[in-house]
């Protein structure tokens, strides 16, 4: 291949973000599709593997990652110091000592895959301050916004102009701001004055800490070693318009140095058309592979949302079919637009355009669909924060159960259920001890929420014919379940 006449192969460790609580089920498919013994970090929502760089495409095309870095060098049992100027002034010696060279020369390969793959969009960062109140000045004009396509030669000789080996030192400041999104190649700018040379790479570094005996804060971590790897590499701090992102995570005595390979999180895909609470399309990943789908099964989410887990369905186990419904005209209407958005890249692409999915309007408890004809059902619930209330969950969540329990198949049915109202959730189940069975639970962070999946089994119950969907859904109120002398009497009422 072309770029790796540029690149040899090479041995790396990669790092990647995954959603909390699924790092197993990252570890699973990297194996899987990439054949990588994969380690999962003491910090939840990292797991680290090595690759050759001839695999690096296949790395992207990872559907449960969010994010992906190259790691220079990791530390195990990192020796902090006591106080915060020994600690910080180790961080800045430790900048000249990394091994960049390896870690470099992915960057560069990375860079060169994803110029290859066509136009994208730059993200534009903030102006004027960076979230955690810093001020940054933007330096020479803005960045075009359409990066066009190039051929790999061109690519090659614009990546070489980057000065990528460490400089004689001088004086220069450096830092990061932890929370701000990565920016593609920028661009470059000669100095006046001075021979027509390397160009000087934009770059930023950010800190993440996890743990509560550091003396430090991360912008803190941030700053001075961010002025090292400046004074080393003679390379120009930018916030908001760089071309390298250096990552310094912290967590208690664990300390990975890492080189950023994604612009923005791979779990912004599929979706165009956002909704309130619209899933991860990581996470929704995540929920799918814990159903197993099989070939020709029917896939159910009856308050699809914005379609979200159909969709990562329909592209990454095609042989299922998938049925997406909600009530919400709105939701209904952007499944539809994002489906078609998905087709329409597809044909674009010159692939099959069509997805084996459907979306229809309905009332979740009344579902339009045959009993047990459901092979898996897999959704979202409402937590009663951005949509309903937690009040309202209380009417909604035991009819909901029992309308999926009667559309699953007896036996083997599957339902993985994502919801941040546990207390509900798991009262609601416990009313329905004849028709589900809770079989696992993976707990996840949802957008700084802790919420459950929920992995249940459809029991070999006759719906109809158990104690549990005879009830009215509406006859108690939560924690206040009628007795049974309170039952008998209502029944002996006189007509």
């Amino acid at each position: 291949l072309q770029q790796t006449r540029d690149c040899e192969v090479i041995t790396v460790t990669i790092g990647a973000t995954v959603p909390t609580g699924f790092e197993n089920t990252a570890a699973e498919e990297v194996q899987e599709k990439i054949g990588a013994d994969a380690t999962i970090s003491k910090d939840r929502g990292r797991i680290y593997f090595q690759i050759t760089t001839d695999k690096l495409s296949q790395v992207h095309n990872l559907r449960s990652v969010d994010n992906l870095f190259v790691v220079v060098e990791e530390y195990d049992n990192y020796q902090f110091k006591d106080s915060k100027e020994e600690t910080l002034e180790d961080l800045q010696k430790l900048a000249s000592k990394l091994p960049w060279t390896n870690a470099l020369k992915v960057w560069k390969l990375n860079t060169s895959l994803k110029k290859k793959r066509g136009p994208h969009r730059r993200p534009q960062g903030p102006k004027g301050k960076g979230r955690r109140g810093r001020n940054f000045q933007d330096r020479g004009k803005a960045n075009k916004d359409v990066v066009e396509t190039d051929t790999m030669e061109t690519v090659t000789a614009e990546i070489e102009k980057l000065q990528l080996e460490p400089q004689a030192p001088t004086t220069g400041q450096g830092g990061g701001s932890p929370d701000l999104e990565n920016s593609p190649l920028g661009e470059q700018q000669e100095v006046e004055g001075q021979e027509p040379g390397p160009k000087a790479l934009k770059f930023r570094v950010t800190c993440s800490r996890a743990g509560d005996k550091h003396s430090f804060s991360s912008n803190e971590a941030a700053r001075d070693f961010g002025g090292a790897v400046q004074d080393f590499f003679q390379w120009k701090a930018d916030m908001t318009k760089f071309d390298i992102e250096v990552l310094l995570n912290i967590h208690n005595v664990e300390v990975v140095i890492g080189i950023a390979l994604t612009e923005e999180s791979l779990h912004r895909r599929n979706i165009t058309h956002f909704g309130p609470t619209t899933l991860r399309s990581t996470l929704c990943y995540g929920m799918l592979r814990l159903s197993k789908p099989q070939s020709s099964d029917v896939i159910l989410d009856p308050m699809c949302g914005t379609g979200a887990i159909p969709l990562e369905g329909a592209i990454e186990w095609q042989q299922a079919f998938y049925l997406a419904g909600d009530n919400n005209d709105m939701a209904v209407s952007r499944t539809v637009n994002n489906i078609c958005h998905i087709q329409k890249k597809r044909l674009d692409k010159s692939s099959t355009p069509g997805l084996p999915i459907d979306t229809v309007q309905w009332d979740l408890c009344h579902l339009p669909m045959r009993t047990n004809s459901v092979d898996i059902i897999i959704t979202d619930m409402p937590f009663g924060k951005r949509m309903g209330s937690r009040k309202k969950n209380w009417d909604l969540y035991p009819p909901c159960l029992r309308e999926m329990a009667r559309v699953s198949r007896p036996g083997s049915g599957k339902a993985v259920i994502l919801t941040q109202d546990k207390k509900c959730f798991q009262k609601a189940i416990s009313r329905m001890g004849g028709l589900w069975r809770k079989h696992h639970t993976v707990w996840v962070n949802v957008g700084g929420l802790h919420a459950g999946v929920f992995l249940l089994k459809r029991t070999a119950g006759i719906f109809g014919q158990t104690p549990e969907d005879v009830r009215e859904p509406l006859e108690e109120q939560p924690g206040k379940e009628k007795t049974a002398e309170e039952r008998e009497k209502e029944v002996k009422l006189p007509s």
